[in-house]
């Protein structure tokens, strides 16, 4: 029996099946780098007072002014229905392209800081950005709690515990030192358990880790950019290949590391298999 040839395609089918994969791709894309992405993780402290055992945070980083359904209503309505006890936002709110920036900031600070209270450290854009004093000024007004190379307790359940936080190394050079912020937490409440606000998560192995604080929370590697099968993330905020610390949990040192992938995108960059990252961490109360 004589195979039968198999119909070739004519010139116009060739071109409508291409366009039907671009057309794919570049849909699967928009939805890729617009829809964000719940990622719930779990973490257990010896040291974590009972008080605070089902806590849950929400980390957000590195929103560059996005916006995801119309006035942001898409990203407000995931976190509400996370139902945390505290948002950490740690930094790159805005950036040097973002339209209106302090409307921004407010109207997003009000939102989220009705949902929970709401903490916020500088990242490295709001510096390139602009005047930080009246961005720090607007965000207290709308409700945000900014930490400034500084601490303050945070009671629940009977108990409390420190939140701290530190302005990225691209602010003021005579700034206070993260290991003087450290020093002076030891120094006035003993050895408690703290949790730190840092916006780059590539100080992490080398510095942060060596500080004690028992959680940290930052963003600033956007996950890698594009994430590949087995890889930590392709491309670093160095422009190195296969950086670490860009995604979820890590620990070094006895310090734990919680890492955003972000949500915003810097210019005409995109994501890859990489969607905005809402992180929610619950604690626990280990043995």
């Amino acid at each position: 029996m004589k195979k039968r040839a198999k119909k070739k395609l004519s010139p116009l089918q060739r071109t409508l099946v291409w366009l039907a994969a671009v057309l794919a791709a570049a849909l699967y894309l928009y939805w890729g780098n617009t829809a964000p992405q719940v990622t719930r993780l779990d973490a257990a402290f010896a040291d974590l007072p009972a008080g605070f055992d089902g806590c849950r945070i929400v980390l957000l980083s590195d929103l560059h002014g996005a916006a995801f359904g119309k006035e942001n209503e898409d990203l407000f309505s995931v976190v509400a229905a996370e139902t945390p006890d505290l948002i950490a936002l740690t930094g790159d709110l805005i950036d040097e392209d973002t339209p209106d920036p302090l409307a921004y900031a407010a109207e997003t600070a009000a939102r989220l800081s009705a949902i929970a209270p709401t903490y916020y450290v500088t990242g490295n854009h709001e510096w390139a950005a602009g005047d930080v004093r009246e961005l720090k000024s607007v965000l207290e007004e709308s409700g945000v709690t900014v930490l400034s190379n500084e601490y303050l307790l945070w009671e629940r359940g009977g108990d409390a515990i420190a939140i701290a936080g530190i302005d990225d190394p691209n602010g003021y050079a005579d700034q206070k030192t993260p290991e003087t912020l450290a020093a002076e937490l030891y120094a006035d409440l003993g050895d408690p358990f703290w949790i730190l606000l840092a916006h780059r998560n590539d100080k992490f192995a080398s510095q942060y880790s060596l500080l004690g604080a028992d959680l940290v929370l930052s963003g600033h590697g956007h996950g890698g950019v594009i994430r590949l099968p087995f890889t930590d993330g392709l491309l670093g905020t160095q422009h190195n290949l296969l950086p670490s610390y860009t995604a979820g949990l890590y620990e070094e040192n006895g310090s734990a590391l919680l890492v955003s992938r972000g949500l915003g995108n810097v210019g005409i960059t995109f994501r890859a298999f990489n969607r905005p990252d809402i992180a929610v961490l619950t604690l626990h109360k280990g043995t």
